[in-house]
């Protein structure tokens, strides 16, 4: 399993080469490579900052000597005229960075502003806002940093770190209580430690989970707050609980208030809106 910086520098890299290719022909054609400046990140809408620690990253890959200045960090509130960062570099640099740079702050910033709005709404319950695997592909990593910075929680990363025992695994394998059952054994021998999630779909069938066990937590899709009071009553607490399925801004506190342990909402990422914010040349 690679680490986090590594997952990162290697993003970097790709995306790098996707964009410049054989060349930043328009910065090659009109631009010296000895030439210096300095840009600044411009902020021109409210929100919640993301993605300077990859900023300062992206530069470095290119030019590992930059002068990076940073006047505000990951998590801070954004307002229209503030600047974020100044960076002093190679313009060549500044340049070829410039588009990723800002993809990357913009799509982050977007992402933990909305998860901002849900966190801000759970304060003083006890439930905890989680995303999802509905993601970009090849860009999950940031997208879930973003959420992490607007105050939510990471569900799991990918396929690997967690067994979801979903409505189509269920129906492939023949049932809750063998798929729960090969899951089980499946951790035992394998991958200890590793948690399992099983999906229900219906009252009934978290009855069934409760009886049979073996699992660390129960996913309530699509189960309306009056339905997840109903599943918590009978849970009484043996397993984590986490609701599921149309959860949005107009009704989250009102699963909150069912006292159920997570909420996912895959909204956070993908109806989230890019922040606006420029990279602009200061002459030198």
């Amino acid at each position: 399993m690679i680490t986090y910086e590594e997952a990162l520098t290697l993003l970097i890299q790709n995306a790098l080469r996707e964009d410049i290719g054989d060349g930043d022909h328009t910065t090659l054609s009109c631009i010296s490579p000895d030439a210096k400046g300095k840009a600044i990140l411009k902020i021109k809408e409210e929100g919640i900052l993301a993605g300077m620690e990859v900023a300062e990253k992206i530069f470095r890959y290119m030019q590992p000597d930059i002068v990076f200045t940073a006047f505000k960090k990951d998590g801070d509130e954004m307002s229209i005229g503030e600047t974020a960062f100044e960076v002093e570099a190679r313009v060549h640099t500044i340049l070829q960075c410039e588009r990723l740079v800002l993809n990357c702050m913009q799509r982050m910033s977007g992402i933990a502003s909305l998860t901002r709005k849900y966190t801000d709404l759970l304060k003083g319950y006890h439930t905890q806002l989680l995303d999802t695997r509905k993601t970009t592909p090849n860009f999950r990593l940031l997208e879930k940093e973003a959420v992490r910075t607007g105050g939510g929680f990471n569900h799991r990363m990918g396929l690997y770190d967690m067994i979801m025992l979903k409505d189509n695994h269920i129906d492939y394998c023949g049932g809750i209580e063998k798929a729960l059952e090969k899951a089980w054994a499946y951790v035992q021998e394998k991958r200890p430690g590793l948690k399992i999630e099983i999906e229900t779909r219906n009252l009934d069938d978290v009855k069934r989970v409760v009886a049979f066990g073996r699992a660390n937590r129960i996913m309530l899709d699509n189960f309306t707050p009056e339905q997840i009071t109903e599943a918590l009553e009978v849970i009484n607490g043996q397993f984590e609980t986490e609701a599921s399925g149309g959860i949005n801004l107009a009704n989250i506190v009102d699963y909150a208030r069912t006292g159920v342990d997570f909420v996912s909402a895959g909204a956070v990422i993908h109806h989230a809106v890019s922040a606006d914010l420029s990279l602009k040349a200061v002459l030198i």
